[in-house]
């Protein structure tokens, strides 16, 4: 008996000494594995480190700074971590570059800053409707559209929206601000997808819901109990100061970036002043859309950070808007023969709509024009926005838009103040003036670069060739890299 036991234990621990020697074998293969796996995530690490650090020299023939209208010639821009390290002359810059610096050289090329969409609706594409149903309904021509689009998938709105924006910066439009008509959350959703790499597009303000008083936009809606469960989907009501405060910090809550309100003869003074107090206590700023001269009044009074539209505005109410620093958002969307241009390929148009639109045309033109010169003439701070929000037949929305701000140039404004409009002010309108709106030191490198020069043509602003958000080149048409 003491025997076998004794071959046992002998036995047992020969097995136990195999397996710590198979364990010690696997451990020390283990170790290895796991260290080669480190090194490798390190080295990994290191070259996105490397690559993400690498600087990028941009050559071209002019620079326009709008702020001051210089052009510096030659010219070429650095780039490094998403900013503008440095401007200056081809060789003083290249001096100063880092070893392993791209370059990418546009010959000819003008660069600018990005251009800066100061007020869009990228969640609406607004296909006209036949005359019948323009005629049978209250704003015939927007509501039915825009009711569709409200009752629609949100996620088909998003979609959309997605393209929109890719669209855009493909127009050499890198900075939006977007003002209503997304759904509950879809612009902030769409910012926070585009800054974190997931979809290409500009950089966005986001609006969140816009803040309308009862009975504006769309009416007519089914009473059943219906009413306020659709346009919540879109707005947000006030109806008293309590409501109009709770309404702006819905839309903080969702994280928005601006405030958007429509003002109409329903909106009081007491109620905008309660929405302009809640928003600026959140360091948020207010766009406000006014058209008639009563709206703009109350903006103003209520101190708006910024009036969209302002079509009716007076004279004096342009003087207190300088006076009080408050943005004047050009939106040149209807100018000329827009209405016809989107309209013609979509739907049949009796004789008497056509004579319509081309009288229409004609009162736009004469009344913009008036209207661009007395808002150079009154001092007032100005921007341009493109309102696009309509399905433009042959053209993408990024080339729709940047139509509309080719409009001013057409209604008498300088090829200069409009780009200042697209660019320095529009960037000092969103109070990210320190980030964009110029080819400066420290800046976002937003670029676009046109084959021309947009001064003498401001249509090359139609025709963008190079785009680069970030530091991230989107579109080269030009350079050699």
């Amino acid at each position: 008996m003491h025997n076998v036991v004794g071959k046992t234990r002998g036995l047992y621990t020969a097995r136990l000494a195999v397996f710590a020697d198979k364990a010690s074998r696997a451990m020390r293969t283990f170790a290895t594995l796991f260290t080669l796996i480190l090194v490798a995530l390190v080295s990994t690490g290191q070259l996105k480190a490397q690559s993400a650090a690498v600087a990028t020299l941009i050559k071209a023939s002019r620079l326009l700074d709008p702020r001051s209208g210089n052009v510096l010639s030659p010219v070429a821009v650095l780039v490094q971590d998403g900013k503008v390290k440095e401007v200056g002359t081809p060789q003083q810059v290249q001096d100063h570059s880092p070893q392993g610096t791209k370059i990418i050289d546009l010959g000819s090329a003008t660069l600018l800053p990005g251009l800066i969409d100061g007020h869009t609706h990228l969640f609406l594409n607004i296909i006209v409707p036949p005359e019948a149903q323009i005629q049978r309904h209250e704003n015939g021509l927007f509501a039915p559209g825009l009711l569709l689009a409200i009752v629609e998938s949100p996620i088909k709105r998003a979609l959309i929206a997605a393209q929109s924006a890719r669209e855009d910066l493909e127009s050499g439009i890198t900075t939006i601000r977007n003002l209503g008509h997304s759904g509950i959350d879809g612009d902030t959703e769409l910012r926070d997808a585009i800054n974190a790499g997931r979809v290409p597009g500009p950089r966005i303000l986001a609006a969140g819901r816009k803040l309308i008083a009862q009975g504006y936009y769309v009416q007519n809606l089914n009473p059943a109990a219906l009413t306020e469960a659709i346009l919540q989907q879109e707005v947000l009501l006030v109806n008293g100061t309590d409501r109009a405060r709770q309404a702006v910090r819905q839309n903080a809550f969702q994280n928005a970036d601006v405030i958007k309100v429509s003002a109409d003869e329903n909106l009081s003074v007491s109620e905008l002043t309660a929405v302009v107090e809640e928003a600026h206590h959140q360091h948020l700023k207010v766009a406000v859309h006014a058209i008639d001269k009563v709206s703009i009044q109350t903006a103003i009074d209520a101190g708006a950070d910024s009036i969209e539209h302002c079509n009716y505005v007076t004279d004096d109410e342009l003087r207190q808007m300088r006076d009080k620093g408050i943005f004047f958002t050009l939106t040149t969307t209807f100018y000329g023969n827009f209405l016809t241009k989107i309209m013609e390929p979509s739907i049949v148009m009796s004789a008497t709509s056509r004579a319509d639109n081309a009288s229409s045309d004609v009162r736009l033109r004469e009344r913009y024009g008036q209207l661009v010169e007395r808002v150079q003439k009154s001092g007032v701070k100005f921007a341009a926005g493109s309102d696009m929000c309509w399905f433009y037949p042959g053209k993408t929305r990024g080339e729709a838009s940047v139509a509309t701000f080719i409009h001013l140039r057409e209604a008498g404004m300088s090829a200069l103040d409009v780009i200042r409009a697209v660019t320095s002010n529009a960037a000092e309108m969103l109070g990210w003036q320190d980030r964009i709106g110029a080819i400066e030191v420290g800046k976002d490198a937003d670029l676009v670069a046109v084959a021309g020069d947009p001064i003498s043509d401001i249509t090359e602003l139609e025709r963008v060739r190079f785009v680069m958000k970030d530091g991230q080149v989107v579109k080269n048409e030009l350079g050699v890299q």
